[in-house]
């Protein structure tokens, strides 16, 4: 399990947040301070850390700064503020990536996603039942041959793939593909999906081995 420093001040957002990421299979801790951060990061070791640049006894950059000489980690800094100069300092600090408040819960997880896989601390490489799939390129092969996914196929594979422990019910998924589309998709149209990708990435649909039915409850990837 992948863990997350958490610096955020804000106690809401810092409750949200940590909801959010225990949901998507992440360990949270949270510090709301900078005193409380420096505390933290030398005594415990994360993957990555979310650091809010606006704290009551300091800023983020400091935060960034400690998290750089203690831990080798992805930082990715969240701001109220979209003005240039933040960002450019932010990143001139040594920040992965940014992201502005307020922002859309998947984009983030994204965002979390695509860091650490950049750091090497999540395989970009998928393998299960004569499938592969190189998150890094976004090349899907079948038993060595390419297979070509529709991007909401491909954005229902990612789903199951992110999260391989996981029962994901039917709302879960819609939610997630409404996102990738910017349009509303429906229940039908989601089972439609599920069949078509089916369709090209198990040996037999009909007795599907990679993305198994739960029934009453939704789907869950296959055990590799």
């Amino acid at each position: 399990m992948k863990q997350i420093f958490l610096v955020e001040d804000d106690k809401e957002i810092a409750k949200n947040l940590s909801l959010l990421l225990r949901a998507e299979g992440f360990a949270v801790t949270h510090a709301g301070t900078k005193g409380e951060a420096a505390e933290l990061i030398g005594g415990q070791k994360f993957d990555l850390a979310l650091v809010d640049i606006s704290l009551p006894d300091g800023n983020g950059y400091a935060v960034c700064t400690e998290i750089r000489e203690a831990q080798d980690i992805p930082v990715i800094f969240l701001t109220a503020s979209g003005d240039e100069a933040s960002v450019v300092t932010g990143l001139n600090m040594g920040a992965d990536d940014y992201i502005i408040k307020p922002f859309r819960p998947r984009e983030l997880i994204a965002r979390i996603r695509a860091a650490l896989r950049k750091s090497g601390r999540v395989s970009s490489a998928f393998e299960a039942g004569g499938l592969s799939v190189d998150t890094g390129s976004g090349i899907v092969k079948k038993n060595g041959g390419e297979v070509f996914l529709s991007a909401l196929e491909y954005r229902l594979l990612l789903v199951f793939i992110n999260n391989p422990e996981s029962i994901i019910t039917r709302e879960r998924l819609l939610s997630e593909l409404w996102d990738a589309a910017g349009e509303f998709v429906g229940d039908n149209t989601l089972t439609v999906y599920i069949k078509r990708l089916r369709e090209k990435i198990e040996d037999d649909p009909g007795e599907p081995k990679i993305i198994l039915t739960v029934r009453g409850m939704g789907y869950r990837l296959g055990r590799r």
